[in-house]
């Protein structure tokens, strides 16, 4: 076990096998260039390898432009036994070929192999260029394709979908290229490891949380809300999940500009907290597209302190 915590210093668990998108997601972070990779097959195993030390770090996906929140990290993420960060956020296009063994045609194709979220997004196509192909669905996209190089691939998938980069791995026949119905689709994934500091303010920042409401009442999720809008705080994605004891109760994921040392995010994080003590802070990390992250209105930092000396003064009587 010592041996294992000493390596998880320089490892970086990931959705895998080797050939999927969020390996894709892996190649672009800095500190991962020549650690170890660790695929996993669930992003609950993803998260017990930071837990438990197995890696200093997971890539999970979070959210697609298509399909909206990822469930399965969104849930685990709010019921982790232990508290998680956020450190990174990366950005992967979503393009998918159609891939056989060497030699197959496309008039061969009769059964596609891949996951039910690829199916879904290549369904056009399909149904345009392959209308009597049959889906079986698959764990990943890259385990799609490596089934196709089974040694008894009887009664298996005649072709995968998977993404682009799968031939890198596996040698594979490209029968046509970027076959998904949104050529514009992304996936975004997000850097997870153990509390620490956050990384410092870039001024390009995002900061996620999720808030549980405290009550079922009229005004609950207005009032949540006010605690960004009154302090300018612009508001990137909100999504609602259910608790999960009863009908009824939400908690929603939250992802805003701007970062924790932004005296309006910390101000609104701390609304958020006299709202509603069952918030998860899942960190403040540098925005994948690089935007800058600023409040509207009178919010700057500079404008906190300034009415905060004012205040100051009011209460030492000058």
């Amino acid at each position: 076990m010592a041996d294992a915590k000493n390596n998880s210093k320089n490892t970086y668990a990931f959705l895998g096998p080797v050939g999927t998108f969020t390996e894709l997601a892996l190649a672009q972070v800095k500190d991962a260039r020549g650690a170890a990779h660790l695929p996993v097959a669930t992003v609950g195993e993803a998260i017990d390898a930071v837990l438990t030390g197995t890696a200093k770090r997971a890539i999970v996906p979070v959210e697609n432009s298509i399909e909206g929140g990822v469930s399965a990290t969104l849930d685990a993420l709010a019921n982790s036994t232990a508290e998680l960060r956020i450190y990174g956020e990366y950005l992967v296009d979503v393009n998918f070929n159609l891939v056989a063994r060497p030699g197959t045609k496309l008039a061969d194709i009769r059964t596609i192999a891949t996951h039910p979220t690829a199916w879904a997004q290549c369904r056009a196509w399909v149904a345009n260029n392959l209308p009597t192909a049959a889906h079986l669905p698959s764990t990943s996209t890259a385990a799609a394709a490596a089934s196709l190089l089974e040694i008894d691939h009887l009664g298996q998938a005649d072709a995968a979908i998977a993404a682009k980069s799968i031939t890198d791995h596996y040698k594979l026949s490209v029968l046509a290229k970027n076959i998904g119905d949104n050529k514009n689709a992304q996936t975004r994934f997000i850097e997870i490891g153990l509390p620490a500091k956050p990384t410092k303010s870039s001024g390009r920042d995002k900061t996620s949380v999720i808030v549980e409401l405290p009550t079922d009442r009229p005004g609950a999720l207005l009032e949540m809300l006010e605690q960004f809008a009154a302090r300018g705080v612009n508001l990137s994605r909100i999504e609602s999940r259910p608790v999960g004891d009863r009908l009824g109760r939400y908690r929603f994921n939250i992802d805003v500009q701007g970062h924790i040392d932004d005296d309006a995010v910390a101000e609104a994080l701390m609304g958020l907290h006299r709202f509603s003590p069952n918030i998860v802070f899942l960190g403040s990390y540098p925005r994948a597209d690089r935007q800058k992250s600023e409040h509207e209105g009178n919010n700057s930092n500079s404008e906190f302190h300034n009415a905060e000396k004012w205040l100051k003064a009011l209460r030492s009587g000058k």
